[in-house]
Protein backbone atom coordinates (compact mmCIF):
# COMPACT_ATOMS: atom_id res chain seq x y z
CA UNK A 1 0.00 0.00 0.00
CA UNK A 2 1.33 3.43 -0.91
CA UNK A 3 0.88 6.76 0.78
CA UNK A 4 0.42 10.05 -1.02
CA UNK A 5 0.50 13.59 0.27
CA UNK A 6 -2.69 15.56 -0.22
CA UNK A 7 -1.53 19.17 -0.36
CA UNK A 8 -5.09 20.45 -0.47
CA UNK A 9 -5.61 19.23 3.13
CA UNK A 10 -2.14 20.09 4.35
CA UNK A 11 -1.48 23.44 6.03
CA UNK A 12 1.85 24.76 4.79
CA UNK A 13 3.84 25.96 7.78
CA UNK A 14 5.76 29.15 7.07
CA UNK A 15 8.67 30.58 9.04
CA UNK A 16 9.64 34.23 8.55
CA UNK A 17 13.23 35.36 9.11
CA UNK A 18 13.99 39.06 9.61
CA UNK A 19 17.58 40.24 10.12
CA UNK A 20 17.50 43.32 12.36
CA UNK A 21 20.07 46.10 12.34
CA UNK A 22 18.05 49.28 12.79
CA UNK A 23 14.45 48.25 13.19
CA UNK A 24 13.44 50.28 16.24
CA UNK A 25 10.89 52.32 14.25
CA UNK A 26 9.66 49.59 11.90
CA UNK A 27 9.44 46.22 13.65
CA UNK A 28 6.18 46.88 15.50
CA UNK A 29 4.31 47.68 12.29
CA UNK A 30 5.87 44.74 10.47
CA UNK A 31 4.81 42.25 13.15
CA UNK A 32 1.30 43.72 13.21
CA UNK A 33 1.03 42.99 9.50
CA UNK A 34 2.17 39.41 10.07
CA UNK A 35 -0.26 38.74 12.95
CA UNK A 36 -3.26 37.88 10.67
CA UNK A 37 -1.10 35.32 8.84
CA UNK A 38 -0.41 33.43 12.09
CA UNK A 39 -3.96 32.03 11.88
CA UNK A 40 -4.68 29.41 9.19
CA UNK A 41 -5.05 31.38 5.96
CA UNK A 42 -5.74 30.81 2.27
CA UNK A 43 -3.55 31.84 -0.63
CA UNK A 44 -5.24 33.30 -3.75
CA UNK A 45 -5.11 29.78 -5.25
CA UNK A 46 -6.79 28.28 -2.15
CA UNK A 47 -3.69 26.68 -0.66
CA UNK A 48 -3.80 26.63 3.14
CA UNK A 49 -0.87 28.10 5.04
CA UNK A 50 0.03 29.49 8.42
CA UNK A 51 2.94 31.55 9.71
CA UNK A 52 4.09 29.59 12.72
CA UNK A 53 7.09 31.69 13.76
CA UNK A 54 8.90 34.94 13.11
CA UNK A 55 12.63 34.81 13.77
CA UNK A 56 14.05 38.23 14.59
CA UNK A 57 17.85 38.08 14.29
CA UNK A 58 19.52 40.92 16.17
CA UNK A 59 22.59 41.58 14.03
CA UNK A 60 24.38 43.85 16.47
CA UNK A 61 21.68 46.51 16.11
CA UNK A 62 22.81 50.09 16.64
CA UNK A 63 19.49 51.58 17.76
CA UNK A 64 16.88 50.45 20.29
CA UNK A 65 15.95 47.35 18.32
CA UNK A 66 16.95 45.06 21.18
CA UNK A 67 14.27 46.46 23.49
CA UNK A 68 11.69 46.33 20.70
CA UNK A 69 12.53 42.68 20.00
CA UNK A 70 12.22 41.77 23.69
CA UNK A 71 8.86 43.51 23.89
CA UNK A 72 7.55 41.76 20.78
CA UNK A 73 8.72 38.36 22.08
CA UNK A 74 6.77 38.92 25.32
CA UNK A 75 3.67 40.11 23.47
CA UNK A 76 3.55 37.48 20.72
CA UNK A 77 4.36 33.79 21.33
CA UNK A 78 5.27 33.27 17.67
CA UNK A 79 8.13 35.80 17.83
CA UNK A 80 11.50 34.18 18.52
CA UNK A 81 14.57 36.39 19.00
CA UNK A 82 18.10 35.36 18.08
CA UNK A 83 21.06 37.36 19.26
CA UNK A 84 24.36 37.60 17.41
CA UNK A 85 27.50 38.55 19.29
CA UNK A 86 28.19 41.44 16.89
CA UNK A 87 27.21 42.78 13.50
CA UNK A 88 28.02 40.10 10.94
CA UNK A 89 26.01 41.46 8.00
CA UNK A 90 22.64 40.76 6.43
CA UNK A 91 23.46 37.43 4.78
CA UNK A 92 25.12 35.78 7.82
CA UNK A 93 22.25 37.02 10.00
CA UNK A 94 19.72 35.57 7.56
CA UNK A 95 21.53 32.22 7.59
CA UNK A 96 21.61 32.26 11.40
CA UNK A 97 17.86 32.73 11.40
CA UNK A 98 17.15 30.09 8.75
CA UNK A 99 19.02 27.35 10.57
CA UNK A 100 16.75 27.87 13.61
CA UNK A 101 13.44 27.54 11.74
CA UNK A 102 11.03 24.59 11.62
CA UNK A 103 8.64 25.61 8.83
CA UNK A 104 7.94 23.83 5.54
CA UNK A 105 8.76 27.12 3.82
CA UNK A 106 10.94 30.04 4.89
CA UNK A 107 10.35 33.66 3.94
CA UNK A 108 13.17 36.16 4.38
CA UNK A 109 12.34 39.85 4.33
CA UNK A 110 13.73 43.19 5.44
CA UNK A 111 12.92 44.99 8.65
CA UNK A 112 12.14 48.33 6.99
CA UNK A 113 8.62 47.55 5.75
CA UNK A 114 9.51 47.68 2.07
CA UNK A 115 8.47 44.03 1.68
CA UNK A 116 4.75 43.43 2.20
CA UNK A 117 4.00 40.16 4.08
CA UNK A 118 0.69 40.00 2.20
CA UNK A 119 2.63 38.59 -0.77
CA UNK A 120 3.61 35.45 1.15
CA UNK A 121 0.44 33.72 -0.13
CA UNK A 122 1.02 34.55 -3.83
CA UNK A 123 4.66 33.47 -3.52
CA UNK A 124 3.55 30.12 -2.10
CA UNK A 125 1.13 29.70 -5.01
CA UNK A 126 3.96 30.41 -7.43
CA UNK A 127 6.18 27.79 -5.79
CA UNK A 128 3.48 25.11 -5.75
CA UNK A 129 2.28 25.79 -9.29
CA UNK A 130 5.73 25.69 -10.87
CA UNK A 131 7.42 23.16 -8.59
CA UNK A 132 9.91 25.81 -7.51
CA UNK A 133 12.08 25.52 -4.43
CA UNK A 134 12.94 29.21 -4.46
CA UNK A 135 10.74 32.19 -5.35
CA UNK A 136 12.01 35.73 -5.82
CA UNK A 137 9.82 38.81 -6.21
CA UNK A 138 9.39 40.49 -9.57
CA UNK A 139 8.54 44.09 -8.62
CA UNK A 140 5.97 45.87 -10.73
CA UNK A 141 7.31 49.26 -9.63
CA UNK A 142 10.74 50.83 -9.36
CA UNK A 143 12.29 50.39 -5.92
CA UNK A 144 11.80 53.59 -3.87
CA UNK A 145 15.51 54.26 -3.53
CA UNK A 146 17.96 56.79 -4.91
CA UNK A 147 18.70 56.38 -8.62
CA UNK A 148 22.30 55.36 -7.94
CA UNK A 149 21.21 52.54 -5.64
CA UNK A 150 18.65 51.24 -8.16
CA UNK A 151 21.33 51.36 -10.84
CA UNK A 152 23.76 49.47 -8.60
CA UNK A 153 21.11 46.82 -7.83
CA UNK A 154 20.35 46.38 -11.53
CA UNK A 155 24.04 46.02 -12.30
CA UNK A 156 24.51 43.47 -9.48
CA UNK A 157 21.56 41.38 -10.68
CA UNK A 158 22.85 41.41 -14.25
CA UNK A 159 26.33 40.48 -13.08
CA UNK A 160 24.88 37.66 -10.98
CA UNK A 161 23.12 36.19 -14.03
CA UNK A 162 26.30 36.40 -16.09
CA UNK A 163 28.46 34.81 -13.40
CA UNK A 164 25.99 31.99 -12.83
CA UNK A 165 25.49 31.39 -16.54
CA UNK A 166 21.77 30.85 -15.92
CA UNK A 167 19.27 33.58 -16.66
CA UNK A 168 16.56 31.78 -14.67
CA UNK A 169 18.45 32.70 -11.52
CA UNK A 170 20.07 35.89 -10.41
CA UNK A 171 16.90 37.85 -9.60
CA UNK A 172 18.55 38.52 -6.28
CA UNK A 173 16.49 40.03 -3.47
CA UNK A 174 16.37 39.83 0.31
CA UNK A 175 12.65 39.01 -0.07
CA UNK A 176 12.65 35.27 -0.79
CA UNK A 177 10.55 32.16 -0.34
CA UNK A 178 12.70 29.07 0.15
CA UNK A 179 11.80 25.43 0.74
CA UNK A 180 12.51 24.92 4.43
CA UNK A 181 14.74 21.87 4.44
CA UNK A 182 16.89 23.28 1.64
CA UNK A 183 17.35 26.58 3.48
CA UNK A 184 18.24 24.86 6.76
CA UNK A 185 20.70 22.46 5.14
CA UNK A 186 22.31 25.30 3.23
CA UNK A 187 22.62 27.42 6.36
CA UNK A 188 24.35 24.53 8.12
CA UNK A 189 27.29 24.26 5.73
CA UNK A 190 27.78 27.75 4.25
CA UNK A 191 31.18 29.16 5.06
CA UNK A 192 32.17 32.76 5.89
CA UNK A 193 31.93 35.35 3.15
CA UNK A 194 29.25 33.51 1.18
CA UNK A 195 26.73 35.48 -0.87
CA UNK A 196 23.45 33.86 0.08
CA UNK A 197 21.78 34.03 -3.34
CA UNK A 198 24.83 32.50 -5.04
CA UNK A 199 24.82 29.71 -2.45
CA UNK A 200 21.13 29.09 -3.14
CA UNK A 201 21.92 28.68 -6.84
CA UNK A 202 24.20 25.77 -5.93
CA UNK A 203 21.40 23.64 -4.52
CA UNK A 204 18.07 24.89 -5.87
CA UNK A 205 16.66 23.00 -8.82
CA UNK A 206 14.04 25.48 -9.98
CA UNK A 207 13.59 29.21 -9.40
CA UNK A 208 10.39 31.13 -10.01
CA UNK A 209 9.28 34.76 -9.75
CA UNK A 210 6.20 36.39 -8.28
CA UNK A 211 4.82 39.83 -9.13
CA UNK A 212 4.82 42.14 -6.11
CA UNK A 213 4.69 45.85 -5.32
CA UNK A 214 7.53 47.39 -3.30
CA UNK A 215 6.72 49.95 -0.61
CA UNK A 216 8.64 52.88 0.79
CA UNK A 217 10.93 52.27 3.73
CA UNK A 218 9.25 53.33 6.96
CA UNK A 219 10.61 55.85 9.38
CA UNK A 220 14.26 55.73 8.44
CA UNK A 221 16.73 56.02 5.61
CA UNK A 222 18.42 53.05 4.01
CA UNK A 223 21.25 51.44 5.94
CA UNK A 224 23.17 50.82 2.71
CA UNK A 225 25.86 53.31 1.83
CA UNK A 226 27.79 53.20 -1.43
CA UNK A 227 30.70 51.59 0.42
CA UNK A 228 28.47 48.82 1.80
CA UNK A 229 26.93 48.22 -1.62
CA UNK A 230 30.39 47.89 -3.15
CA UNK A 231 31.34 45.40 -0.44
CA UNK A 232 28.11 43.52 -1.21
CA UNK A 233 29.05 43.42 -4.91
CA UNK A 234 32.57 42.21 -4.13
CA UNK A 235 31.16 39.37 -2.02
CA UNK A 236 28.95 38.37 -4.94
CA UNK A 237 31.95 38.23 -7.29
CA UNK A 238 34.12 36.29 -4.86
CA UNK A 239 31.37 33.74 -4.14
CA UNK A 240 30.41 33.20 -7.78
CA UNK A 241 33.20 30.67 -8.38
CA UNK A 242 36.02 30.57 -10.91
CA UNK A 243 34.47 32.49 -13.80
CA UNK A 244 36.10 35.83 -12.86
CA UNK A 245 39.43 34.00 -12.62
CA UNK A 246 38.91 32.51 -16.06
CA UNK A 247 38.30 36.00 -17.41
CA UNK A 248 41.81 36.92 -16.22
CA UNK A 249 43.29 33.98 -18.11
CA UNK A 250 41.20 34.83 -21.18
CA UNK A 251 42.45 38.42 -21.04
CA UNK A 252 46.02 37.11 -21.03
CA UNK A 253 45.32 34.90 -24.05
CA UNK A 254 43.74 37.83 -25.87
CA UNK A 255 46.77 40.02 -25.13
CA UNK A 256 49.10 37.37 -26.51
CA UNK A 257 46.95 37.02 -29.64
CA UNK A 258 46.95 40.79 -30.22
CA UNK A 259 50.74 40.95 -29.89
CA UNK A 260 51.12 38.10 -32.40
CA UNK A 261 48.79 39.81 -34.87
CA UNK A 262 50.69 43.10 -34.55
CA UNK A 263 53.99 41.30 -35.05
CA UNK A 264 52.75 39.56 -38.20
CA UNK A 265 51.35 42.84 -39.55
CA UNK A 266 54.62 44.72 -38.96
CA UNK A 267 56.74 41.98 -40.51
CA UNK A 268 54.43 41.87 -43.51
CA UNK A 269 54.74 45.66 -43.88
CA UNK A 270 58.53 45.52 -43.64
CA UNK A 271 59.14 42.75 -46.18
CA UNK A 272 56.22 43.37 -48.55
CA UNK A 273 56.22 47.18 -48.61
CA UNK A 274 59.62 48.08 -47.14
CA UNK A 275 58.03 49.88 -44.16
CA UNK A 276 60.70 50.44 -41.48
CA UNK A 277 59.99 49.11 -38.00
CA UNK A 278 60.59 51.63 -35.21
CA UNK A 279 62.52 50.55 -32.15
CA UNK A 280 59.66 51.23 -29.74
CA UNK A 281 57.42 48.88 -31.73
CA UNK A 282 59.37 45.77 -30.81
CA UNK A 283 59.44 46.95 -27.20
CA UNK A 284 55.65 47.30 -27.12
CA UNK A 285 55.25 43.87 -28.71
CA UNK A 286 57.50 42.33 -26.08
CA UNK A 287 55.63 44.06 -23.27
CA UNK A 288 52.26 42.92 -24.65
CA UNK A 289 53.47 39.37 -25.12
CA UNK A 290 54.96 38.95 -21.68
CA UNK A 291 52.08 40.81 -19.99
CA UNK A 292 49.73 38.33 -21.62
CA UNK A 293 51.83 35.40 -20.45
CA UNK A 294 51.83 36.78 -16.90
CA UNK A 295 48.07 37.28 -16.89
CA UNK A 296 47.54 33.81 -18.29
CA UNK A 297 49.82 32.30 -15.62
CA UNK A 298 47.96 34.19 -12.89
CA UNK A 299 44.68 32.88 -14.31
CA UNK A 300 45.92 29.28 -14.21
CA UNK A 301 47.13 29.65 -10.63
CA UNK A 302 43.89 31.38 -9.72
CA UNK A 303 41.93 28.38 -11.01
CA UNK A 304 43.50 26.27 -8.28
CA UNK A 305 42.85 28.99 -5.70
CA UNK A 306 39.27 29.16 -6.98
CA UNK A 307 38.75 25.48 -6.28
CA UNK A 308 40.05 26.02 -2.75
CA UNK A 309 37.70 28.99 -2.45
CA UNK A 310 34.70 26.86 -3.41
CA UNK A 311 35.71 24.23 -0.85
CA UNK A 312 36.11 26.92 1.83
CA UNK A 313 32.67 28.36 1.04
CA UNK A 314 31.17 24.91 1.51
CA UNK A 315 29.70 24.26 -1.95
CA UNK A 316 28.09 20.80 -1.67
CA UNK A 317 28.42 17.92 -4.09
CA UNK A 318 24.71 17.17 -3.64
CA UNK A 319 21.83 17.90 -1.28
CA UNK A 320 19.21 15.36 -0.23
CA UNK A 321 15.58 16.14 0.63
CA UNK A 322 12.93 14.04 2.35
CA UNK A 323 10.25 14.12 -0.32
CA UNK A 324 9.21 15.19 -3.82
CA UNK A 325 9.11 18.78 -4.98
CA UNK A 326 5.78 20.60 -4.60
CA UNK A 327 4.97 20.11 -8.29
CA UNK A 328 5.03 16.36 -7.74
CA UNK A 329 2.30 16.50 -5.12
CA UNK A 330 0.70 13.33 -6.42
CA UNK A 331 3.96 11.40 -6.28
CA UNK A 332 4.12 8.40 -4.06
Amino acid sequence: MTNSINFSDHILRVSIVVPVFQGELTLDDLIEEIVPLTAPSMTPAKNRFQVIEVILVNDGALDGSSDVILGLAKRYPFVRPIWLSRNFGQHPATLAGMVSTVGDWIVTLDEDGQHDPAFVGPMLDQALEHGAQLVYPKPENVAPHAWWRNLASKFANGLGRKLLGDRSAGGFSSFRLIQGEIARSLAAFCGPGVFLDIALSWVVGRVSFCHIVLRNERGRSSGYSLRKLMAHLWRLIMTAGTLPLRIIALTGCLTILISIVITIYLLWGKYAHQVPIQGWTSLMIAISLFSGLILFSIGVIAEYLGMLLIMALGKPLYLTVTGPKPKDKDAL
